[in-house]
């Protein structure tokens, strides 16, 4: 069985079932199926491989045609023991409508094709054999559906790709007492070297929290309950601070009556001061790789827990301390293992697709983007927000300013521990940090012109697109898009940033040559080289689709890790 390990290691119980493997599947483009009832006797003439969607290889079925509905039944047996108490069905990912029935009953409905969701099932299993059915809808194509770095069009082309229908990560039951911990929220302090922490319980009992560092106790709380939100402090006896590259994470035992959720925090701060990012109250200049997420077998879905962790492990050989998770929500074992190996990582949402000039899109936007909020609030890796990402003008309508500041102002509200970036690139309204995308090949022109320009002495290069958006000098600068630089031995259909350097020599000058602009430039708080792996057609990856290294690591490494300006 494909990704077989608990797919949510901050909120873990030890009583689990996980649901991937083979399911009956079948199209229903005409999105009729839940009048014929598909979900109690349809007919399924297919079989897929859960959790990978029906383009990929590993689904088994490599269906690369739109689909616009999709079916999905299992048949699982379940005892009397295990359901005797709560009996949750969870989804990592269902793109984009979903509805879920349990022996021919709905159990719910969730929208939003990046965010996990669960519904309570307790009342529909039963002891033996029970019947699981999920409808999917999709449609890459309506202006009130994210798809991210989706092909709108037949093809993928330029920076789109093959597209991801349905399941996309682990479906599984979890069972738990009938009394239970609904939820957990952690604020680390490391100036008191405690956690704060909130949870939302059901039920009367006395929840305790355990605190653990390499195995010792190092901090135990506890509160009683009738249910409800509770609150508790743990003092730590040791302060070990997560830091860049050295992700000492604590383990957490939870307990609740009967209840029992394994857990973990970090124990950091971050913060914006004028043009400085702090993690700690420590100056951290951000080397970052824009990560998209895509395999070339799995398309959405990493083929194993290992591949995960494999795309941490190749950006930091490469001297990169983070990267933007780009147009897409990744998955919770990613950023577990992020977490655990002290990496940076920006939660972005997958913006593209959604008509950001109407101010209607901001519905479907908001209820997704305040699920991710939520779920990853206590990510110790998650350094920052950033819900949008080049907001160009759609059909010569520029974007809603209200809808970017709404949004904005949303997340500053739900989490005031992260800096926000209104929109990566353009064109920026209200934002903690402003940013920049530039590919100019040219790095003696990226040097000059924002140096004299930071520097207050020189006119704004055109990516600052002054006619748009006002540039506050007192704001920290993040360059978060730069290079792209094209090397591939594939000629045809194949695309990067500027001419492709000719050589390998040629290339690595140039890589030298931006790259060391943007740290020697001490207005600049980091930056984020585009990209980490090729894409499909995008051949500008430092790695290839298939993740074969372009270069020698330890030339990058070496351009990567010089000093920057702007750090102490």
């Amino acid at each position: 069985m494909y990704r077989p390990e608990h797919p949510k290691p901050q909120f873990m119980r030890e009583n689990w079932l996980n649901l991937n493997g083979e399911w009956d599947f079948e199209l229903d483009n005409g999105r009729s199926g839940i009048a014929r009832k598909m979900y109690e006797d349809g007919d399924f003439s297919m079989k897929i491989n859960v959790p990978f969607c029906p383009q990929s290889k590993l689904s088994g079925l490599e269906i690369l045609d739109f689909m616009y509905g999709v079916w999905y039944r299992r048949t699982i047996n379940l005892t009397a023991d295990r359901i005797s108490g709560k009996t949750f069905i969870h989804f990592g990912a269902v793109d984009y409508k979903a509805y879920v029935y349990i022996n021919g009953k709905q159990a719910g409905t969730h929208s939003g094709g990046y965010i996990s969701f669960k519904f309570d099932i307790s009342d529909l299993v039963i002891e033996g054999e029970n019947t699981i059915v999920v409808y999917a809808e999709d449609d890459e194509r309506c202006p009130f559906i994210p798809r991210g770095k989706q092909s709108e069009e037949y093809y993928s082309h330029h920076c789109d790709y093959t597209r991801t229908t349905g399941i996309w990560l682990t479906v599984w039951l979890e069972f738990a007492p009938k009394t239970y911990i609904e939820k957990v929220k952690y604020y680390p302090d490391i100036y008191n070297v405690s956690l704060y922490m909130t949870a939302e319980t059901k039920g009367a009992a006395t929840l305790t929290a355990t605190a653990y560092y390499e195995g010792k106790e190092v901090g135990k709380a506890s509160v009683n309950s009738n249910g409800g939100l509770v609150s508790l402090t743990i003092n730590l006896s040791e302060k070990h601070l997560w830091e860049v590259g050295k992700g000492r994470l604590y383990d957490l035992v939870l307990t609740y009556g009967d209840d029992k959720v394994n857990s973990y925090f970090g124990l950091r701060s971050t913060r914006v001061d004028s043009k400085k990012y702090y993690l700690n109250d420590v100056c951290v200049f951000q080397r970052t790789i824009l990560d998209q997420g895509f395999y070339p077998d799995g398309i959405y879905t990493a083929p194993s827990d290992e591949e995960l962790l494999g795309d941490i492990k190749r950006s930091m050989v490469l001297g990169f301390n983070g990267a933007r998770l780009h147009e897409k929500i990744f998955e919770e074992r990613f950023l577990y293992h992020a977490a655990k190996e002290g990496y940076l990582v920006w939660g972005e949402f997958p913006n593209w697709g959604l008509d950001h000039t109407r101010s209607d899109t901001i519905y479907p936007f908001l209820y997704e983007w305040l699920e991710e909020l939520d779920r990853d609030f206590n990510q110790p890796a998650i350094i920052g927000w950033c819900p949008f990402n080049e907001t160009w003008d759609i059909r010569g309508r520029k974007q809603n300013d209200e809808l970017l500041r709404s949004i904005y102002r949303v997340t500053k509200a739900v989490d005031d521990t992260r800096p926000v970036i209104d929109t990566s690139g353009n064109y920026h309204v209200e934002t903690d940090i402003f940013d920049i995308h530039d590919y100019n090949q040219n790095y003696e022109e990226i040097r000059k012109q924002y140096m004299d320009f930071l520097d207050g002495k020189g006119e704004a290069p055109e990516r600052f697109f002054e006619n748009r958006q006002e540039f506050n000098f007192d704001k920290p600068v993040f360059f978060s898009e730069y290079g792209g630089i094209k090397w591939s031995a594939q000629t045809e259909n194949s695309w990067g940033y500027g001419d492709a350097p000719k050589t390998e020599e040629e290339f690595i000058d140039r890589y030298r040559g931006l790259t060391h602009a943007l740290i020697d430039n001490p207005h600049l708080m980091g930056f984020c080289y585009t990209q980490l792996t090729d894409v499909e057609q995008e051949q500008n990856g430092l790695y290839t689709y298939d993740r074969k290294l372009k270069f020698p690591a330890q030339i990058i490494y070496e351009i990567n890790t010089k000093k920057a300006a702007i750090e102490d």
